[in-house]
C-alpha cells in the first residue's frame, strides 16, 4: 500500500467579514496571542488581520477564565506566541464556531507522494493522510496526484469513500489498470 501525505505549507485564510472595508478574508500572519488579566481572571484572545487594510480584530480564544484553569504549558504558550498553539487553537471547529468564521485552505496544502509509485504492480493501493483536517474531495486530490482527469478517475478508482463529497479523513483507495 502506497502512503499519500496532506500536509499543511501555511495556516488557512480565515472567512471572516471586515468591520472597516467589508474584506471577506483575513489571516494569523505570524500569529499573536493576546492576555489580558483582571483580577484572577484571564482573557485570551487570538489576533487576526484583514488582507485588505491590515485592521487587528480579536478572536476570543478563553474568556473570563480563573488562573487556576490554565495548564501552566498552554498559558506560558500564550504568552510566548507559541505557532504549534496558534495552529491548534486556528483549526479548532469549536472556536470557529464561536467566532463565527471558516478556514480558507486554498493554496494552504500540499500533497506528497513517493516518487516510484508507477513501478508497482497493477492495481494500486494508496492510503491517503491527512496531518491536518484539510477539506479535499478525493476526486480531485486523486486527479492531481495522478494526473489523470476526473473522468478517469471515476472509471479507475475505487474508493471506500464518496469521491464528490469533502473529507478531512484519511481514506483508501484501489486505481485500476489503464485501458
Amino acid at each position: 500500500m502506497l502512503p499519500w501525505v496532506v500536509r499543511r505549507t501555511r495556516l488557512p485564510l480565515l472567512s471572516l467579514r471586515c468591520v472597516d472595508c467589508r474584506s471577506g478574508s483575513a489571516t494569523t500572519g505570524d500569529g499573536r496571542f493576546r492576555v489580558n488579566a483582571n483580577g484572577n481572571l484571564l482573557d485570551v484572545w487570538l489576533l487576526v488581520r484583514c488582507v485588505s487594510c491590515d485592521r487587528t480584530s480579536k478572536l476570543t480564544v478563553r474568556e473570563r477564565a480563573p488562573v487556576t484553569s490554565f495548564d501552566p504549558a498552554e498559558l506560558h504558550g500564550y504568552h510566548v506566541n507559541d505557532p504549534a498553539l496558534v495552529a491548534a487553537r486556528l483549526l479548532d471547529p469549536l472556536l470557529a464556531r464561536r467566532n463565527r468564521f471558516t478556514l480558507d485552505w486554498t493554496d494552504a496544502w500540499r500533497l506528497d507522494i513517493p516518487s516510484a509509485w508507477r513501478d508497482e504492480a497493477w492495481p494500486v493501493r494508496v492510503e491517503v493522510v491527512f496531518e491536518d483536517p484539510v477539506p479535499v474531495r478525493p476526486e480531485r486530490l486523486i486527479a492531481h496526484g495522478l494526473g489523470l482527469s476526473r473522468n478517469d478517475v471515476r472509471r479507475r478508482v475505487k474508493c471506500d469513500v464518496p469521491l464528490s463529497r469533502r473529507t478531512s479523513a484519511g481514506f483508501t483507495f484501489t486505481v485500476m489498470a489503464g485501458d
